[in-house]
């Protein structure tokens, strides 16, 4: 009985809670891939362009700097 009445008083707690999580970045593993602006876009640009190199393995990097030199 007591268990029941700790849940049902937590859950009151989380609703009337003054701050509440965003639900555009609730139960999500990157927050960030929705965040707004200037710098969050910068950051989410350069994120996708280091994932994109980071296919190159390391013999096509090294060829590529050979090529280069």
């Amino acid at each position: 009985m007591a268990q029941s009445e700790e849940i049902k008083k937590k859950k009151t707690d989380e609703e009337t809670s003054a701050i509440k999580p965003d639900p555009e970045t609730l139960h999500k593993t990157d927050p960030q891939d929705n965040m707004k602006g200037p710098i969050s876009s910068l950051v989410n640009g350069v994120k996708e362009v280091v994932e994109e190199n980071d296919k190159e393995s390391k013999e096509e990097a090294t060829r590529k700097r050979d090529e280069h030199m």
